[in-house]
């Protein structure tokens, strides 16, 4: 059976803040830039899961998209949309809320409920038209 990677795009807007509290405000500025800034600021986020199977013989399916959908909006969206990521999310409590970051804790959430034959491959984390990260859970 040939394994395939599917994808499903999610959207959402949140405002975080990147500050490492040992440092001082010329510091973290020097560091983080606009990122640093005390009232914090916000993305429009772009997320890309791929997941990767080999697809069904009776539906011709790796997995059908509308569960990964629903996974996708349980577990990460609807708890990161229109949020402040370092006040708001539990699961983002006390960690930097970059978006290498972020994305780690995306595949934490959506792994374990994928279906049995289904692996997730890669998430894609769009914060700018320039900035993302990809992440293949290693």
């Amino acid at each position: 059976m040939p394994i395939l990677y599917i994808s499903r795009k999610a959207h959402f807007n949140a405002a975080h803040q990147l500050w490492i509290p040992e440092l001082s405000e010329e510091e973290n500025f020097e560091m983080f830039g606009k990122c640093a800034n005390p009232n914090f600021h916000g993305h429009n986020f772009d997320l890309y899961v791929a997941v990767k199977g080999s697809p069904d013989p009776k539906t011709g399916l790796v997995m059908d998209l509308k569960i990964l959908k629903k996974i996708i909006n349980e577990q990460v969206v609807d708890q990161l949309d229109h949020q402040n990521l370092n006040k708001d999310v539990p699961w983002l409590s006390g960690i930097m809320p970059s978006i290498e970051n972020i994305a780690v804790a995306m595949w934490q959430r959506i792994a374990p409920h994928l279906p049995e034959n289904v692996t997730l491959h890669k998430i894609t984390l769009w914060e700018t038209q320039n900035n993302f990260v990809e992440y293949y859970g290693e």
